[in-house]
């Protein structure tokens, strides 16, 4: 019988315009790693506070074991901003004392690496703030452990290493966890019990995200409940989760047969070649091409917020902690250390105007120029309607882009420093759904400027096709900031009364309810909603303005789950270029059909999803090289870097069978044969894709029949994973 550890009896809450709990009695017992969801609002951080104490119940009590210990990680951190890191999250301790033991000096690296233990807290990012904050609470003993949205602003990497921490941190059937987060794929690795928070209730499950998905939809459908829209939505992602996702191909979290029965009706994600048509025929051949770009931050660069916001921390971090009297440096070094490219390019510039020289030299740019003795470009009346802009910024970008020939008035400015990007060149075509992974600071940010043209990059071309349309989903919400005093209802007239959606026409407000709005918030003002609300919304008028290029950088901010897949859901269905940044693994392959990763100055293709990029750093992390890949080879450089590491972990795994005999060589040989097919397939799959792309958009009988034969391959696909799953269970693989 598992030990006591704390909980509710009977605890009832009502805030003044909301009843949180109703009669509510749960408990948490030694060994449970229990994951709480629910909408926003619905209190899933409350009721960790209350299970810590610093939020009283109206009626009931709350119950704790003698002498049970219990930390804390709060949505906002209680650090002392005139305190150091080392004061504020070491607690005083010293170099040799954190490092001596391997537990404390992973979770220092992990979280600290890179930075000044000696800087004070006042001077950190919110980021940076939260990994000082984590580390505090980690480095620390605590019986039981809970965290409210630990993921907030990690990077994959990190995310992952706080999995593996957290699943080995006790040993099996002590200590207790218990997770908030919108992050499906943390909850589905860490947790195996599930609470649900909703109408006043908590309702648990059992197993992680994925067995709670299926249960839930069990439930509704028991029930017959008149959630229609919220069931359908929880059966397409069980879909998803069942038919391969490659977020959790290494383990299978829920009976196969059972989740297959209660899906089988449910269609497919999305119907990638009717989306490619429809992206053709409103963007197409050309979206956007990138030809051999290079990015270089000069090295005495100071102000670079606007251009990267993650590279801008790590600097401003690194100039205030040399600028301060008396500071003495101390760099924590990193768990793993990306390689970061360095080097210097020559501009021919002709005017104080040219965009190159602001992403380069950002502030000192009118410095740089005066220093060089040009001058700004005489003004050129008049605006270009179609691209937005005036003739002056088009023909700057246009000489930018198109790297023309220096004139003998031209001068010869060489920027040295940082280089975001390599010599890279990389083609998006119409329809394409590209997800980019990469570390904090690599250039995520500054990337996508460089796509929507909003960043001139220091060499290389940038070509624009001339119908796009962007739009950009910003980790910030100045834009909403602007509308604060307008009531949602002013600012959605401002948009076309109808819109057609997945083939029906449907109202803005109609639109608005999908994202989980109500008919009363109409009146709401802007400045009045909640930060999820205001990131749907945000994301809600972009799609009103009927862009054909989509970028989003860290779309899962501020959303609950429930959000999430309704915010999946819409864009399964949208017709255009789909470009996302995220940490959220689960997302980024949800939402998209290939994705790459920003490493070492380059952009790489991962076949295999994001664990493909995890692997590279694993890698790094043993002291291997990346392999050398220039941009036209790196999806096949990564596809054999993935084969390796999928031969050296059967090589190790053999070593452990849950066979014996002639049973273990009969299943090493089918698994042998399985990885040969599979392979071959994706080989088939990439030459009909390739057929396809270069195919006449207009053909739809020829694309129709390459799309059939693309569909009967994955079918086989699918049968020969399911199988392989089965027998490397078997294996021990």
């Amino acid at each position: 019988m598992p030990t006591f550890d704390l909980g509710l009896e009977h605890v009832s809450l009502d805030f003044a315009t909301k009843t949180i709990f109703t009669d509510v009695t749960q408990g948490v017992f030694e060994g449970d790693r229990i994951g709480i969801v629910g909408r926003n609002g619905d209190g899933k951080s409350t009721l960790l506070h209350l299970l810590k104490g610093t939020q009283a119940p109206d009626s009931g009590r709350v119950t704790t074991r003698n002498g049970l210990t219990f930390g804390m990680l709060d949505q906002r951190d209680q650090l002392d901003d005139d305190a150091t890191i080392r004061e504020a999250a070491l607690e005083g301790r010293e170099d040799y004392e954190w490092a001596a033991q391997t537990e404390s000096r992973e979770i220092v690296e992990a979280l600290l690496g890179g930075l000044n233990l000696n800087a004070k807290i006042g001077t950190l990012s919110g980021g940076q703030r939260r990994r000082a904050d984590l580390a505090r609470l980690l480095l620390k003993d605590w019986d039981v452990l809970a965290l409210d949205e630990p993921t907030n602003h990690l990077d994959v990497v990190t995310i992952h290493w706080l999995a593996e921490h957290l699943k080995n941190r006790w040993a099996k059937g002590s200590g207790a966890l218990l997770i908030v987060t919108h992050d499906r794929w943390f909850l589905d690795e860490v947790c195996e019990s599930m609470w649900e928070v909703h109408d006043g209730q908590i309702e648990p499950f059992e197993g992680g995200y994925s067995a709670y998905m299926l249960q839930r939809v069990e439930r509704d459908r028991q029930a017959d409940v008149r959630e229609t829209k919220r069931r359908n939505l929880a059966r397409k992602e069980l879909a998803w989760l069942s038919r391969g996702a490659r977020a959790r191909s290494t383990k299978q979290k829920f009976h196969v047969k059972a989740a297959r029965e209660l899906i089988a009706d449910v269609p497919p994600m999305r119907n990638s070649l009717e989306l490619k048509q429809m992206a053709t025929s409103r963007l197409g051949k050309q979206v956007v091409d990138l030809v051999d770009v290079t990015q270089i931050f000069d090295r005495e660069q100071g102000a670079v917020a606007d251009i990267d916001p993650d590279i801008a921390d790590m600097e401003r971090m690194g100039t205030d902690s040399e600028s301060s009297a008396g500071t003495q440096i101390d760099i924590v070094t990193p768990m793993v250390q990306e390689p970061q490219a360095f080097g210097s390019v020559t501009m021919d510039v002709d005017d104080a105007d040219d965009p190159r020289l602001i992403s380069a030299f950002g502030s000192r740019a009118a410095q740089i120029a005066a220093e060089h003795g040009l001058k700004a470009r005489e003004a050129v009346t008049g605006y270009n309607a179609l691209r937005g802009m005036t003739e002056n910024e088009l023909a700057a970008n246009e000489a930018a882009n198109t790297g023309a020939d220096a004139t003998s008035a031209a001068a010869h400015i060489e920027v040295s420093g940082r280089e975001i990007l390599d010599d890279v060149t990389w083609l998006i075509g119409p329809g394409d759904r590209f997800g980019i992974v990469g570390a904090n600071g690599a250039g995520k940010s500054t990337l996508l400027k460089i796509l929507d043209g909003s960043l001139a990059p220091t060499a290389g071309r940038v070509n624009i096709g001339k119908t796009v349309k962007f739009a950009v989903l910003s980790q910030r919400l100045d834009e909403l900031e602007k509308l604060g005093n307008y009531k949602v209802k002013e600012v959605l007239s401002r948009y076309k009364p109808t819109y057609i959606v997945d083939g029906k026409e449907v109202t803005p407000g109609q639109l608005m309810e999908r994202l989980g709005f109500e008919g009363a918030q109409l009146m709401t003002p802007i400045r009045d909603l909640s930060g999820g609300q205001k990131r749907r919304m945000q994301l809600l008028l972009i799609l009103l303005d009927e862009p054909n290029v989509l970028i989003m950088d860290e779309p899962g901010n501020d959303l609950d789950t429930d959000m999430l897949a309704v915010m999946e859901d819409l864009l399964d269905t949208w017709p255009g270029t789909l470009i996302v940044v995220s940490h959220d693994r689960y997302l980024l392959e949800r939402v998209t059909d290939e994705q790459f990763a920003l490493i070492g100055g380059k952009v790489r293709h991962l076949p295999g999803g994001v664990q493909d990029y995890l692997d590279m750093v694993d890698d790094l992390k043993r002291g291997k090289a990346l392999p050398q890949a220039d941009s036209a080879d790196a999806a096949q450089s990564a596809h054999t870097a993935q084969s390796e590491n999928v031969r050296t972990a059967d090589e190790q795994s053999a070593d452990q069978p849950k066979l014996s005999g002639k049973e273990y060589a009969q299943a090493s040989r089918r698994v042998s044969a399985i990885e040969r097919k599979l392979e071959k397939i994706e080989q088939q799959k990439g030459e009909l894709e390739s057929q396809m792309n270069a195919h006449d958009p207009t053909d739809y009988e020829g694309l129709g029949k390459l799309s059939a034969q693309i569909a009967e391959l994955e079918t086989q696909q699918g049968e020969l994973e399911t199988e392989w799953f089965d027998l490397s269970e078997q294996l021990g693989k």
